[in-house]
């Protein structure tokens, strides 16, 4: 289960940014996940959860937006998104391509923190 080690990692770059930042705690995580990443979304989320605890992250939401493969097809000159990653090729003219556009993604894309000055105004 990889998924636990890569948890581990994005809650430690969140922690260190929000640190950075002032933050007190980080409510939400924001990731763009590809369906090529090799990420198990249901894996990664109950590791998400075991690897906050004890840290800024606690309680907090990791927010996934789920990517689909975009290929370029030479053949119609344009971005494609596939039907399934079982087949590499263009879903309108059948034409096969490698050239992956999108998909690959594993990437904190933001976080959402309480600063300070957040509570006071409260």
């Amino acid at each position: 289960m990889h998924e636990l080690s890569i948890a581990y990692s994005l809650v430690e770059l969140a922690s260190q940014t929000a640190a950075e930042a002032g933050a007190l705690r980080v409510r939400a995580v924001y990731l763009r996940l590809g369906a090529l990443s090799g990420v198990e979304r249901g894996a990664l989320d109950f590791s998400y959860e075991v690897a906050t605890g004890g840290t800024l992250l606690e309680g907090s939401v990791l927010v996934v937006q789920e990517l689909p493969v975009r290929v370029y097809c030479s053949a119609c000159a344009q971005e494609v998104e596939l039907a399934s990653i079982q087949c590499f090729r263009c879903p309108q003219c059948e034409t096969p391509t490698g050239d992956i556009r999108q998909g690959r993604e594993l990437e904190i894309e933001s976080i959402e923190i309480d600063l300070p000055e957040d509570l006071e105004t409260a």
